[in-house]
């Protein structure tokens, strides 16, 4: 089973509000607690890829971004 992160992180980047991005993290929080063990498993490890992946490519926008200002 493939997760769809992406769409959560698009979702809470673009919450209107404090109370939004807690609604979309509840939301996370109770679909993540309605998946069996081994889909728990896959979840963790396709959200650790993904968050790897992510601040991966933050700190290349931010050293690009670094290093255009010198």
């Amino acid at each position: 089973m493939d997760f769809n992160f992406k769409k959560y992180h698009n979702r809470s980047i673009n919450a209107a509000s404090n109370e939004e991005r807690a609604a979309i993290n509840q939301e996370l929080k109770n679909y993540y607690a309605s998946l069996n063990k081994e889909e728990q498993h896959d979840f963790n490890t396709q959200l650790q890829t993904f968050l790897a992946r992510e601040v991966g490519r933050l700190k290349t926008d931010y050293e690009a971004i670094k290093g255009n200002m010198k």
